[in-house]
């Protein structure tokens, strides 16, 4: 429950403008998901998701960018991203697909139901398709610096 809750709690962010709690309660309610307001401030904290301005200096909860420490090690060494089904195929360099694979892990995404680290490829299992596409555009706009 709360993997699908948290991924669907992603999905409201993604495609709404959610300014506070209460907006995401009632958004969580209407998709079938009756929380508290404690619930939620515990999934927003281990989403690590975080209230940004947009261009008209209204505040809302988005999903941050890669963390800056970790940035570095994904942009020095992941190679590509591409995705096949609900799995995603990331290629790395050499010897480091291990360390990227534990900082995709650390990054807490219920979307991801698991990973897979060889020494320069990592597979990750999306729950959907459309999770898979947008995992891969993401880690693909990473590494081009986006």
């Amino acid at each position: 429950m709360k993997n699908a809750r948290q991924t669907e709690i992603l999905d409201i962010i993604r495609q709404n403008t959610v300014s506070n709690q209460d907006m995401l309660q009632e958004l969580l309610r209407k998709r079938g998901f009756p929380v508290t307001q404690a619930t939620i401030s515990r999934d927003i904290r281990e989403l690590n998701l975080i209230k940004k301005a947009d261009a008209d200096g209204v505040y809302h909860y988005v999903i941050p960018d890669t963390p800056a420490p970790y940035g570095d090690l994904l942009t020095g060494n992941v190679l590509s991203a591409d995705y096949a089904g609900h799995t995603v195929v990331i290629k790395c360099r050499s010897g480091t697909a291990q360390a990227v694979c534990t900082v995709l892990d650390e990054t807490a995404r219920p979307e991801v139901v698991g990973t897979l680290a060889g020494d320069d490829t990592i597979f990750a299992l999306m729950r959907t398709t459309e999770h898979a596409k947008r995992f891969a555009s993401e880690l693909f706009k990473i590494i081009q610096g986006k």
